[in-house]
């Protein structure tokens, strides 16, 4: 039986999970823009709630890249 509605292959999900990491950081970017001068305490947990899903994301697109085979050493440099 042919399935209808085929699985994405590796590199939609790679593009999803990109699209994803990019709406979070413009999710933190436009909370920063609108951020007052003084934080209170709901502001932090926002920043908080905002930066767990970009790095969530960030680590689901890390993880569809290796799936597509764009592994990439270690970016740091050995100067310091």
């Amino acid at each position: 039986m042919t399935d209808l509605y085929p699985a994405a292959d590796d590199r939609e999900i790679l593009r999803q999970a990109a699209a994803a990491h990019t709406a979070a950081a413009r999710d933190v970017e436009a909370f920063l823009r609108r951020l007052p001068e003084v934080p209170d305490p709901a502001d932090i947990t926002e920043y908080a709630n905002l930066l767990t899903r970009e790095a969530q994301t960030l680590g689901d697109r890390e993880a569809a890249a290796d799936a597509t085979g764009l592994t990439v050493g270690s970016l740091e440099s050995d100067h310091g």
